[in-house]
Order: C-alpha cells, then sequence, then structure tokens
C-alpha cells in the first residue's frame, strides 16, 4: 500500500509539471504576440518613415515650384519695371528732337525747347553775340569743340537756336537778297532743324564769317571723322533732296543714332522716321 505522504507529494509534482507546462504556453504564447507585434511595429515604422519620406519629398518639389514661379515673377516684375521706367524715360523726352523738319514736318510757332543754355564766348566767333543751344545736348557740344581743339582744330560757332520769328526774320532776308534761290539754302519758319536748339552752325578763325567754304577747311574734315562720336551728323550732305550742301550744319542725334548712321554709312534723312524714332529714348546717353 502507498503511503499517503508520497501521494500528495506526487500529485504536487504532477501539477506543477502541469503548471509549468501551461507557463510555457502561456509564455510562447505571449512572446509570439510579443514578437508578432515587434514586426507589425517594424513594419508600421517603415510605412510611417516611407510616408514622411513620400511628404518631404513633395515638399521639395513644391518649394523647387514656388522658386520657380517666384523667379518667374520676379523676372517678369523687373521686365515690367524696365519697361515702365523706359515708357517714363521716353514721355519725358521732347519727341521733336528726332523729327526730320526739313520740308517734311513743320515745327509750329509756339515750340521752343524745354531748356537752353547760353554758349560761352569763348566757343562762339562773335563774342558779344548771344548763341543758345539745348541745355542736355550742349555737354556733348563743349566735349567735341573741346576734342578739335587739343587736335589743333579750332571750331567756332556762328549760329545755334533759332526760335520761329528769328528763322522768319532770317528766311525774309535772304529772300529780299537772292528772291526764290534762297528756297535753296534757307528753310523757311517751322522747318528749321535750329528751331530744335540741338543744331549748330560753325565757322573757323580763318573763315569767319566766310563759312560758305567751310568745306576747304581742317575743320570740316575733322568733323567726318569724330563728329558722331559726339552725337553729331551733318544734315545736308552733297545731292541731299531738300538743301544745298551745307559742311557747316551739324545736328545733335545723339551717339547712338549717330553711330548707326556712320557704321550704316547712311544719312539721318535717308532712313525711315520709324527706325529714328527708336532712338529717342536714348539720345541724352
Amino acid at each position: 500500500m502507498i503511503p499517503k505522504q508520497y501521494k500528495h507529494e506526487k500529485i504536487v509534482t504532477i501539477i506543477v509539471a502541469i503548471l509549468a507546462v501551461l507557463g510555457l504556453f502561456v509564455a510562447g504564447y505571449f512572446y509570439q504576440l510579443t514578437y508578432k507585434g515587434i514586426l507589425q511595429n517594424i513594419a508600421d515604422s517603415e510605412t510611417v518613415i516611407v510616408g514622411f519620406e513620400n511628404i518631404n519629398a513633395n515638399l521639395r518639389n513644391s518649394l523647387g515650384t514656388e522658386r520657380y514661379i517666384n523667379s518667374t515673377f520676379s523676372g517678369q516684375i523687373n521686365q515690367i519695371a524696365n519697361t515702365v521706367g523706359k515708357l517714363d524715360q521716353l514721355s519725358k523726352t521732347d519727341k521733336e528732337l528726332l523729327q526730320k523738319y526739313s520740308k517734311v514736318y513743320f515745327l509750329n510757332e509756339n515750340y521752343i525747347p524745354e531748356d537752353l543754355t547760353n554758349i560761352p564766348s569763348n566757343y562762339v566767333y562773335e563774342k558779344d553775340k548771344e548763341i543758345k543751344f539745348h541745355t542736355k545736348a550742349f555737354p556733348f557740344l563743349q566735349d567735341m569743340i573741346n576734342a578739335a581743339t587739343r587736335s589743333g582744330i579750332n571750331l567756332e560757332i556762328i549760329s545755334g537756336f533759332r526760335s520761329f520769328s528769328d528763322q522768319s526774320s532770317l528766311k525774309n532776308a535772304y529772300t529780299f537778297t537772292y528772291g526764290t534761290g534762297a528756297n535753296k539754302f534757307s528753310a523757311d519758319q517751322g522747318y528749321s532743324e535750329h528751331q530744335l536748339g540741338t543744331t549748330i552752325d560753325f565757322t573757323t578763325p580763318d573763315l569767319g564769317s566766310g563759312y560758305t567754304d567751310f568745306e576747304k577747311a581742317a575743320a570740316y574734315d575733322w568733323l567726318l571723322s569724330n563728329a558722331f562720336k559726339y552725337g553729331f551728323v551733318i544734315s545736308y550732305l552733297k545731292g541731299n533732296a531738300y538743301y544745298q550742301f551745307e559742311p557747316w550744319h551739324w545736328r545733335f542725334v545723339g551717339r547712338s543714332l549717330a553711330n548707326m548712321l556712320r557704321q550704316e554709312n547712311k544719312n539721318f534723312y535717308d532712313i525711315p522716321q520709324r527706325t529714328i524714332d527708336a532712338y529717342l529714348i536714348n539720345i541724352f546717353d
């Protein structure tokens, strides 16, 4: 007969074994559950990371797009501002300054240049004569005369700005002396470039009032070679359709236009007014 104490120990052992098995089963279950959870968490984290990376990529693309748009708008704004600035500058520039007035356009009797300067007497042939010239164009005239002086050429001014009434009086005097022949060399009032204030008649100390022989002077050759650098052109070359050849008569049209005429070997009155007008905005540059 098995002792009672032994039976109790055996039962305890069986219970412990059962509990151990159950513990292992539970531990395995929870281990498996935890492991799967960890794997799932890792998978979920990777999904979240990929999502953030996609969001980041989208943000970078959006930022790049915004930068491109801003850059485009900035360029357009600068272009518009530049255009507005040019239009403003053009609106403040006298549109008459590059018109072809000799027997083509009429300049009315009320027209006077926006600002005129008295030419210093040291540049004038008749020292006590008051001769005016366009204020903004005068620095170019001054530079040209000074450059000629440095080259041994003595240019003197015999005529500059003439008002509508001045031109009328002059034309009447010429007509009285030369009759209809005066039309070959003298413009009617309103058709003279001198009324613009940007046209000058030159002579030299040797020629004096006999400036009609200016073609023979070294000063004329110097002007032909250099005047364009200072924005001046000769208006009436030989064979022109307006007036007789006037080697002493030079008009300021701005450096850009004068250079173009020089390079293309053209005369101011031979090119379309539309082409000339494009140079108005740069006339005093």
